[in-house]
């Protein structure tokens, strides 16, 4: 009863007020999950199939997982983009609203390739492909005809939006909570239970449902519908505490600066927290640990889900669409994961056990190289998603766990640069060396396994990838496994199974005064705004992820320009 005393205690640790906005951001941000799963399987089936549809008909190599690769990289680096644009919104007007305007604008993103598609001849899957064997295999004539290279730059643009969206809702749960440690790693795994719940059944149902009804040139019809939605509940949070104690004085507009002055000095602001954060981790072994324990990891999180599941459900499956299946198994991982981390957070005080419980998860690719299913079945795709589960368990107890812990620690580390603060800095880093990881070894492995599928028959000629997985699953999750494990020994104080405290630091209490620019971080008051001198203000902007944890860039914009 121990545990189940715990999530009780979980959930009086909450004010009225913090449990109402938590109840309203939990319903929007469940609707704009499934909207998003729908969207986001969609779109890599439908490039994965096009792809593949383009070279059977020209008679060339195939390099479906080389442009694949980069169509995600890319849409990544352009949410650091849309991160970065969304700052100097942040600054004029209220939170949620600016949330929920952005919310708007990725559905308007998402519905352009709905309409490029039917523009050009696309329609709904026929009737008579529908149901289990119905389909022709490798034929998919309701496409519309728009060369499959135009989806990159479609993705990109809905890259900034998604990035946009994305950092605006991880400000929320911070204003809420204020600074103690349990008390965002209890909000952050509440918050993260119900999204991964909403995750899981969304990339079931749009591999199950949407996609083998609708086809995946159609199957994100729902997207747009289900972020006006999400836009409209967020639009019902109340102001917030946290951030009434910290709204500067409203300046003239005359004295604001345009939007697009601030967005670029937000941008050098953000180049500027790349090489601050840098120095700060790789000069100190308190942090030094986080670049194999957050980004590297977050980085095989992300090429499990967007790599090795599409290519093993095209090449070993032969059905593109059951990477939701696997992608559904991997969400239920998150959501066990999160929900473990609230229950244990009395017991297990720092990351450590969980990224070791992650590292050792990883191994569990091994299996994928030599494993050879019968084609057709849907039910190895089940097989996969089983497997999917334990890995992602540990990444996500890890992940909700050193998300929190991040946000403590560094949040108490004075930052000597004026511009930038250390936690923002740190963040801003980590993401960027995620990003920058994927966007280069997605494309490079998927051209590897591209070859690989050529030369041993490509498409006319049964080729297969299992011999390149043995590098792109294997070797390289091993290589991450035991990067994370040495990771969780860099720390003082981690030599123990189930250390008490890192650094000899407790971070169990709220942050009491932090220094800031000109000024001091009051009691309570998030990290992204800071008190300074009536001519200046700092807002945050940063580079944003899926996974439940965020970078965060503190940029300080003259307002007098």
């Amino acid at each position: 009863m121990r545990i189940v005393d715990d999530l009780v205690e979980s959930l009086r640790a909450f004010t009225p007020q913090e449990r109402r906005n938590i109840a309203i951001y939990i319903l929007g941000i469940m609707v704009y999950k499934f909207g998003l799963e729908a969207f986001n399987g969609s779109i890599i089936a439908l490039a994965t199939n096009r792809y593949d549809s383009e070279a059977s008909r020209n008679r060339t190599p195939s390099r479906t997982f080389e442009r694949v690769g980069l169509l995600t990289g890319l849409n990544q680096a352009f949410q650091c983009v849309g991160s970065i644009l969304i700052g100097p919104l942040v600054k004029r007007y209220p939170t949620k609203n600016v949330l929920a305007c952005a919310v708007l604008v990725f559905g308007l993103c998402s519905a352009l390739l709905l309409i490029i598609d039917g523009a050009t001849g696309g329609t709904f899957m026929p009737a008579q492909f529908r149901g289990a064997g119905n389909h022709p295999q490798d034929e998919w004539p309701y496409y519309g005809t728009y060369n499959t290279d135009a989806m990159i730059p479609v993705y990109c643009v809905s890259g900034i939006a998604y990035g946009m969206v994305e950092l605006i809702r991880r400000v929320i749960p911070r204003d809420i909570v204020g600074g103690n440690v349990q008390k965002l790693r209890k909000m952050d795994s509440i918050v993260h239970i119900f999204y991964e719940i909403t995750g899981t059944a969304g990339a079931f149902i749009t591999g199950l449902v949407l996609i083998p009804q609708l086809g995946n040139n159609m199957a994100f019809i729902i997207t747009p519908v289900c972020f006006s939605i999400a836009a409209t509940m967020w639009f019902f949070v109340s102001e917030l505490n946290h951030r009434k104690a910290t709204k500067p004085k409203r300046l003239s507009n005359a004295r604001r600066p345009a939007y697009w002055r601030a967005a670029f000095h937000a941008i050098y602001l953000f180049g500027e927290s790349i090489f601050v954060g840098a120095r700060l981790l790789f000069t100190s072994r308190k942090f030094i640990w986080l670049v194999p324990g957050y980004a590297v990891a977050l980085y095989a999180h992300r090429y499990l889900e967007n790599g090795i599941a599409p290519q093993v459900a095209r090449r070993y499956l032969g059905n593109s669409a059951w990477s939701q299946i696997m992608v559904g198994g991997s969400n239920l991982g998150e959501l066990l994961g999160a929900l473990c981390v609230l229950l244990f957070t009395n017991a297990i005080h720092t990351p450590i056990p969980w990224l070791r419980l992650d590292a050792l998860m990883l191994l569990i690719t091994w299996y994928i190289p030599f494993w050879r299913p019968p084609a057709g079945q849907v039910g190895q795709a089940w097989i996969v998603a089983a497997t999917f589960t334990p890995i992602s368990f540990g990444w996500a107890a890890g992940d909700v766990s050193l998300a929190a812990y991040i946000q403590a620690s560094l949040a108490r580390l004075e930052s000597k640069n004026k511009n930038v603060s250390a936690l923002g800095a740190v963040m801003a880093f980590l993401y960027s060396f995620y990003i920058v990881t994927y966007a280069i070894l997605g494309t490079v492995l998927g051209s590897y396994l591209d070859d690989v599928y050529n030369k041993t028959g490509g498409y006319e000629g049964g080729g297969r990838i299992d011999e390149g997985l043995v590098f792109t699953a294997g070797v390289q999750f091993t290589i991450v496994a035991v990067m994370v494990l040495a990771a969780t020994f860099v720390p003082r104080g981690a030599l123990s199974f189930n250390p008490k405290m890192l650094s000899e630091e407790k971070l169990d209490e709220e942050e009491r005064s932090v220094e800031g620019v000109d000024g001091v971080v009051e009691e309570h008051q998030m990290p992204e705004v800071v008190v300074v001198d009536k001519d200046f203000m700092a807002k945050k902007s940063s580079c944003i992820s899926d996974d439940g944890s965020e970078p965060h860039v503190e940029k300080r914009v003259n307002e007098m320009l």
